[in-house]
């Protein structure tokens, strides 16, 4: 079976072939990136509805202390806004990745070591830095209450399993696409969709070579890159290296795998400071231009990072509508 990334990047392609861009014909094949859907998959909604429950629900912790939902806000972007996430016991972890759009990352979490969102559901519910939880304990709580039974009865013959509720928490995450962005319009042949500084930043991000690794539907999420290729980050930064930022050496221990993490996707990139593993990056700026350096190993102008910060701006889009409602709700109590 396909997996719901290459679905969705195949069909944006195809889709891409009959678009044309200020009266012009655009092949997406000739552009780095490609517009988001402008829908979400059609998954059932019972299933759909069933993930968002259990994505606000802290029985799935120790203790019932956190819900997937307390490092992943939907009116924050998508994470928390912190540069590592507080898990149960206020136990650190990594620089939490927005859920939104993450059906299309190629794998889940930093150093890649989930493949599948079934998978990541798993890993975060039993990690002692993030939810520290017990299937066994969890599926007890959910089977005591009535609700639940009937929902997953209607949804699952299996009814309350850890495979089902896997499942029905990755069906929600997959209808978390944040469509109609500025740049996905222009690129579907609204002209005016981007100012003349916002075209000059996405021109900008091709010549200095930014789309060697944020490129594709997700502008990012679909490779793994040493952090540091052009310098040595770690050094530099002045702290001493904690086991997060080995990357994906934790998984599968070959030393060429020191330092590689997953290329994050910038969707909604302007709304998820601080950036990269640690949450070193406060800003969207001093991001630009630590990737400048280390990854490409070029110095930057102020003139050249405006115009890139700018064009990053316009691939934000809207709050999904099936939690439209609750990010709404959590933003007014702001």
């Amino acid at each position: 079976m396909k997996s719901f990334a290459k679905i969705w990047a195949g069909a944006a392609v195809f889709a891409g072939a009959q678009l044309c861009l200020a009266g012009e014909p655009l092949l997406l094949s000739e552009e780095p990136i490609s517009p988001l859907p402008l829908a979400p998959p059609a998954l059932a909604p019972g299933k759909v509805a069933l993930g968002a429950r259990l994505f606000d629900d802290k029985r799935l912790s120790k203790g019932h202390r956190v819900a997937c939902s307390s490092c992943h806000d939907f009116a924050n972007g998508g994470d928390d806004g912190l540069p590592r996430s507080i898990g149960v016991g206020g136990t650190m972890g990594t620089n939490s990745p927005t859920v939104f759009n993450s059906g299309l990352n190629f794998v889940q979490f930093w150093d890649g070591r989930s493949v599948t969102l079934q998978e990541q559901v798993s890993v975060a519910l039993l990690s002692p830095v993030a939810m520290a939880g017990n299937w066994d304990e969890v599926l007890a709580s959910l089977k005591a209450d009535p609700h639940y039974q009937k929902a997953f009865a209607a949804e699952y013959p299996k009814g309350i399993q850890k495979e089902t509720v896997e499942d029905a928490i990755a069906t929600f995450e997959q209808t978390l696409i944040t469509p109609n962005a500025p740049f996905d319009r222009y690129l579907r042949g609204d002209a005016g969709a981007l100012s003349k500084r916002e075209r000059e930043g996405y021109g900008k991000f091709k010549s200095y070579g930014c789309v060697a690794c944020h490129q594709g539907v997700n502008v990012g999420g679909n490779m793994f890159q040493t952090m540091g290729v052009m310098g040595d980050f770690f050094k530099d930064r002045g702290q001493a290296e904690a086991r997060a930022d080995l990357g994906r050496y934790n998984t599968t221990k070959n030393e060429s795998d020191r330092h590689v993490f997953r290329v994050p996707s910038l969707r909604n990139v302007a709304l998820t400071a601080p950036y990269f593993h640690d949450g070193s990056a406060k800003t969207l700026k001093e991001a630009v231009r630590t990737m400048a350096k280390y990854q490409l190993g070029r110095e930057m102008s102020d003139a050249d990072l405006e115009l890139i910060v700018e064009f990053l701006g316009t691939l934000s889009g809207d709050i999904p509508a099936s939690v439209r409602t609750g990010a709404s709700a959590k933003e007014e109590h702001r």
